[in-house]
């Protein structure tokens, strides 16, 4: 999952951006927020603070939170306090600071009767983070592994139907990033980077939707592998990509990719059938 360093790192950047859009704000006229910044009515911060959470102007409120953390940390009020600053960041978007936050909440409040919604807060803010197939999917791996972690811990929630849909759309994601991974290198026929990548993903992922498609293209990968291959090397490679073709259709019959399939193994028996001559004439 994210490195804490990291995380806190980000915080701070945060915080201080957040500073600049409460000075805005200030400056804008809101002498009444103005005001209450300057109080030293720590019981009136906290009312205000939710109140302003439940109009959803969240940086008043989280600025607020943030302030009252350490003031109410050990009250009856710390555990609110600190739920509400987890909601804050998640409300503002910030999926980052907010699954961090959660994650604190349970560590600092693992008895709470909000520990069960935050563990999968915190699950669900590292869906959120989860970014579009082609890019790196570090945050969809840690989000599956959170969701499976709240799954493991509460098997009787009301919220193991959604967690599992969530998985399975994070499981899909990751299946399709090593599909693209894989036409990647057989596109640029890279065959045998193609070759790993391809066999890499089918090991992976055994009930993929593209199953079909990604042993084709193992096929043909090794097909044209041994096709530019030098004389010397033709004769193992053709072999490969011959036990790929009867693989293929053996879990295929009836594979829309059946005449590419005829095409290369015709090409493989005349290419054995010219080595078989040569050597009678030998």
């Amino acid at each position: 999952m994210h490195d804490t360093k990291i995380v806190e790192s980000y915080i701070l950047m945060k915080k201080f951006l957040l500073l600049i859009v409460l000075l805005a704000t200030l400056l804008a006229g809101c002498s009444e927020y103005q005001k209450l910044l300057k109080s030293n009515d720590v019981n009136l911060k906290y009312k205000k603070a939710i109140v302003y959470y439940n109009e959803e102007q969240y940086v008043k409120a989280a600025t607020l939170f943030e302030e009252l953390i350490p003031i109410f940390r050990g009250t009856s009020k710390a555990e609110t306090v600190s739920y509400y600053m987890a909601y804050c960041n998640y409300g503002m978007g910030d999926y980052i600071t907010g699954g961090y936050y959660f994650r604190n909440f349970i560590k600092n409040f693992p008895d709470s009767s909000y520990a069960e919604e935050c563990l999968y807060m915190s699950a669900y803010c590292y869906y959120m983070e989860s970014p579009k197939p082609r890019l790196d999917q570090t945050a969809t791996s840690d989000a599956l592994d959170a969701l499976q972690l709240y799954i493991n811990r509460y098997p009787n929630s009301s919220r193991i139907e959604e967690g599992n849909k969530l998985i399975d759309e994070l499981q899909d994601k990751l299946v399709y990033k090593s599909y693209l991974s894989a036409r990647n290198y057989f596109d640029r026929e890279k065959y045998p980077s193609a070759v790993i990548a391809i066999q890499n993903a089918i090991n992976d992922y055994p009930g993929s939707s593209y199953r079909e498609e990604l042993k084709f293209m193992l096929l043909e990968s090794r097909f044209q592998y041994a096709v530019k291959s030098v004389d010397q090397k033709q004769n193992e490679r053709y072999n490969l990509a011959k036990e790929e073709y009867f693989s293929f259709v053996d879990e295929f019959p009836k594979s829309k990719f059946q005449k590419e399939c005829e095409r290369m193994i015709n090409t493989i028996d005349a290419y054995f059938g010219k080595d078989k001559s040569a050597n009678e004439d030998k």
